[in-house]
């Protein structure tokens, strides 16, 4: 029988645009984080070979954290070309495990772990001991997740959905205008047609078209939140308000599914980068909008997650509980 505690341990948090690995070396004792772009390989397993080949080890035991669904062997990344055999890489690494689970639930594992200055508090609420937390994310997509404590001293578990792809309920005019783009180039529209880099693209496309701006492409996210943030632009501002307000929506639905009265987490690539901007748009107010349940909303805090590579941490946790079963 393998020896399932030795390390080091190999880490892989995959997302849509980069991959980013780290050994460990004892539990939650991570080397430096060392980022690839996913384009630049045309697997993961060449792109944890090239890692692994730079850092000269071979690991015995991994753990990879994949933007979209695991539910069988075969995997396929929603937002890139990858798809590969978890048991068939397994193998030709030679791995004694290979443990591959959501993005997202990585995160949401790591909640628990993450330091007090990984934390940019939002707003004030009064989180409740031993009540589910709402964990949600845009970045190449929208990641959503819960964690749900466990009975009678047993571990948290993190839900592993795909909240990403529910219905998403414009309110202002200008959600209006995006959602009906959004609409006529893809029939249904989910919070992350919306909720993502491409969908904030997306939201300045439609308002520029609206106001009978003439483009000859899309602008790139980053140019659209550059633009609001640097240059105020008055179509790149209203952008960025659409996104925001329809993300505090969105954050609401989900905590008021899971009763999260533990507090609400925001992850992803996107708005950590704008704290301040997010406190200053309709965020917080959409939050609160939903009729009845205001007062119940009123008192979950929200939070976003600033600490560096903090997946790594949930995927370190979720290794630990694989490797210690017996046989």
């Amino acid at each position: 029988m393998p020896s399932y505690g030795l390390f080091p341990r190999l880490l892989a948090d995959v997302g849509g645009t980069n991959v980013r690995f780290a050994l460990e070396r004892e539990t939650m004792r991570l080397d430096p984080v060392v980022t690839l772009k996913v384009a630049d390989f045309p697997s993961l397993e060449a792109a944890a070979r090239h890692y692994l080949s730079s850092v000269g080890e071979m690991p015995r035991h991994a753990a990879i954290g994949l933007a979209n669904p695991v539910t069988r062997d075969m995997v396929k990344l929603t937002n890139h070309s990858w798809a590969f055999s978890l048991e068939g890489m397994r193998c030709a690494m030679g791995l004694d495990t290979l443990l591959a689970i959501n993005d997202f639930t990585a995160l949401a594992l790591a909640l628990p772990h993450l330091p007090p200055q990984g934390l940019a508090q939002i707003r004030p609420g009064q989180a409740q001991a031993l009540m589910p937390s709402v964990l949600i994310g845009p970045g190449t997509g929208l990641g959503v997740s819960g964690l749900i404590p466990g009975h009678a001293g047993a571990p948290a578990v993190a839900v592993a959905g795909e909240g990403g792809h529910i219905e998403i309920m414009p309110d202002t005019d200008d959600e209006w205008v995006a959602w009906r783009a959004a609409q006529r180039e893809f029939g249904h529209v989910s919070a992350e047609r919306l909720l993502s880099g491409a969908g904030l693209s997306l939201i300045h496309d439609a308002l520029a078209a609206q106001a009978g701006a003439v483009a000859f492409a899309p602008l790139a996210p980053e140019a659209v939140t550059a633009g609001a943030l640097e240059q105020g632009d008055p179509l790149c501002l209203r952008s960025m308000r659409v996104f925001f307000g329809l993300l505090g929506s969105v954050a609401a639905d989900v905590a008021l599914v899971l009763g999260a009265r533990a507090g609400v987490y925001i992850g992803g690539g996107i708005v950590p980068r704008f704290i301040g901007a997010l406190r200053d748009s309709p965020f917080c107010e959409r939050f609160l909008a939903k009729g009845r349940m205001r007062a119940y909303l009123d008192a979950v805090p929200i939070f976003v997650v600033t600490a560096a590579h903090p997946a790594l941490l949930g995927l370190s946790v979720a290794l630990s509980r694989a490797v210690s079963k017996p046989g």
